[in-house]
């Protein structure tokens, strides 16, 4: 079927201002197929989600399979797909503790969900005015209303003000342009014991949680704590019986090279939030993950929480479950550690141009953050859409690049290739993405 440009932007229902509307006919492997053949190198990983590749014809017969036998049960009914899952997740997949597990349509729902847990469990423990749920300046966490008010992606939340809660918001690790330098030396004090500074201005009976992105994805690209910053950031939380919650939408599920971000610097929050990497695409369906600790006095309340209606969908759960088989058998998060550091040895060679402020990242989320001048760090103007133009020529050459940023950190381009990437194809990206800078820069 023919498919002309405006039948594709009314298909997105808005379309996105600075983005051309484009025709996927088809994805396999690493590379999505255009309507018109062309074969275009999934750099982006779509939005950081994709890591098993496109197309696994196994993963299509686990859906099909889970469509035959439920096609669908409410959420407080168990079927045998999501047993299998949540049975794989506690004992292959998350961090030690971590051993009460919900199901999402995805990562929007995953942290609203975090929300109210945390919320709930104060609530049941006889701490009705802990209610407030820090985030940090610059951070993504979904566009639900509540994940935007403790979110601080200054463009999403633009507009949404009047209706979002007034979170409290803890200093960010951001380092490219802080009082402190291009460099990391007392970033721990700055945004770890910022947030302690925040607990208690606000006064830590008022507090019932702390949300933080890992490695900081969208918002600001790529961004990576200081080696000290995340077990000082568990110390305060539990110093004042505040929930830890770590937003591993993005990173969970072997994206840094690790089976989740945290298990970097050995640390266990009290909730974790997932997302995208749990089937790689091949369905909807996010994660919740908690302690004993943190459910056990709403059982002991008797105090329930509303589930969402396609939580724990069992065709969903089945395309997860096979979908983590997969990463398992061939040892894909050890690949994505591998393929991270060729990956940005390659970027390496970007860190002299004259538009790039810093090449940064994890595993396989790298990110270029781009300016106008890159010893001054002169932005582009805002109106520019500067990323959105790198983006375009990228897919023009056959590459896709994911377009992110937010606030200050405003063109960023975020890369979150499948972890089945070759080498080869690690260098295409490289030189396309030079390439398109280059002509983005000079106004082509």
């Amino acid at each position: 079927m023919a498919i002309d440009a405006d039948a594709a932007a009314r298909a997105t229902f808005i379309p996105q201002r600075g983005v051309s509307p484009f025709m996927v006919a088809g994805a396999q492997g690493n590379y999505l197929v255009a309507a018109d053949g062309r074969r275009i190198l999934d750099a982006g990983g779509g939005a950081i989600v994709v890591n098993i590749g496109h197309g696994r014809e196994e993963v299509a017969e686990a859906a099909a399979r889970g469509l035959r036998e439920v096609t669908y049960a409410i959420p407080p009914f168990a079927t045998e797909a999501r047993i299998r899952l949540v049975e794989r997740l506690t004992s292959n997949w998350l961090p030690r503790g971590l051993t009460r597990v919900g199901f999402t349509s995805g990562g929007s729902e995953s942290v609203d969900a975090a929300i109210r847990l945390a919320r709930s469990h104060h609530v049941a423990a006889g701490r009705d005015g802990r209610w407030k749920v820090i985030g940090r300046e610059q951070s993504y966490h979904g566009t639900t209303l509540a994940t935007l008010a403790v979110g601080g992606h200054v463009n999403r939340r633009k507009g949404m003000e009047p209706l979002l809660l007034n979170f409290p918001k803890a200093p960010s690790h951001y380092c490219l342009k802080c009082q402190l330098g291009r460099h990391a030396d007392g970033c721990i004090e700055r945004a770890a014991q910022g947030l302690e500074e925040v607990i208690l201005r606000e006064g830590p009976d008022t507090v019932a949680a702390f949300i933080a992105e890992p490695v900081v994805g969208g918002a600001a690209g790529a961004v990576v704590p200081p080696a000290g910053y995340w077990p000082a950031v568990r110390e305060i939380c539990s110093k004042y019986g505040v929930l830890l919650i770590a937003d591993e939408v993005m990173t969970g599920f072997g994206r840094t090279g690790r089976k989740f971000a945290v298990d970097h610097w050995d640390v266990t929050p009290d909730i974790i939030t997932g997302g995208k990497g749990l089937a790689g695409g091949y369905a909807p369906i996010g994660g919740v993950y908690a302690t004993d600790a943190v459910v056990a006095p709403m059982v002991d309340a008797g105090m329930d929480m509303m589930f969402y209606t396609f939580s724990g969908h069992h065709a969903s759960c089945a395309v997860a479950d096979k979908v983590l088989e997969i990463m398992e058998r061939e040892e894909l998060v050890a690949r994505a550690a591998k393929m991270g550091d060729l990956l940005r040895e390659r970027l390496a060679r970007l860190e002299s141009h004259p538009n790039v402020a810093e090449v940064r990242g994890l595993g396989l989320l790298q990110a270029v953050e781009l300016v106008r001048d890159k010893d001054t760090l002169e932005r582009f103007p805002a109106s520019d859409r500067f990323v959105n133009r790198v983006s375009g020529i990228g897919l023009q050459k056959g590459v896709f690049f994911y377009p992110a940023g937010s606030g200050e950190a405003q063109d960023i381009v975020l890369l979150g290739p499948p972890f089945t990437i070759t080498e080869d194809e690690i260098d295409m990206l490289g030189s396309v993405l030079e390439e398109s800078i280059d002509l983005a820069a000079a106004g082509r």
